[in-house]
């Protein structure tokens, strides 16, 4: 079981809450509940540049905030992932924050014989999306590319692993009694360190 846990909240609108912050709020207070440690990182309260370049990718400057966000990874042992869908995949700031994070050194690294050396193995995750459509649809009919992608090309190409996934569909329909279903489900998750 994990002891520390990192909390990652994607949704990049941080003037309001929004089903990605509850969630986010309900893992930690279950997780906080079972004493473990918990951390969190908002990346709407993030200030960092894009990625314009393979040179940037490799060598580029990280800025304070990235740097400490590698260091609360570097640290943790269970990693939470909470997003919202947008156009099929995660959200540009989301996707620019894991680009600054994820980069060679700290989340891989070339070894000599051209494979990869996995940084970030002994950890787990699960990520956390919500979505308009339906989860059985955005699964189903899209196949899930953008949850596909994160765990296989981010998540466990760093050793993450295993990467679990909670998906919560049609959130602008449901009834309040569902939504809170949601929360206490996810909740006991967090309780569990899973």
């Amino acid at each position: 079981m994990p002891h520390r846990i990192t909390i990652i909240q994607g949704h990049p609108d941080g003037t309001r809450e929004h089903l990605c912050h509850a969630l986010a709020n309900a893992y930690r207070s279950g997780a906080e509940a079972s004493d473990f440690e918990v951390r969190s990182i908002s990346v709407a309260d993030l200030s960092f540049p894009l990625i314009r370049s393979g040179e940037d990718f490799v060598d580029g400057p990280r800025p304070a905030c990235i740097q400490e966000a590698q260091s609360m990874i570097r640290s943790s042992d269970h990693l939470l992932l909470v997003y919202p869908l947008w156009l099929g995949t995660m959200p540009a700031m989301f996707k620019a924050f894991l680009e600054q994070v994820f980069r060679y050194d700290f989340a891989f690294e070339p070894d000599a014989r051209g494979h990869f050396d996995k940084k970030l193995a002994g950890r787990s995750a699960r990520v956390m999306i919500t979505m308009g459509m339906p989860a059985l649809a955005y699964r189903y009919y899209f196949g899930a590319h953008s949850l596909k992608s994160l765990e296989r090309n981010i998540l466990k190409f760093s050793g993450i692993s295993p990467v679990k996934e909670s998906l919560f569909g049609a959130v602008d329909s449901v009834s309040d009694g569902t939504r809170e279903k949601w929360l206490q489900r996810v909740k006991r998750l967090g309780a569990a360190g899973r």
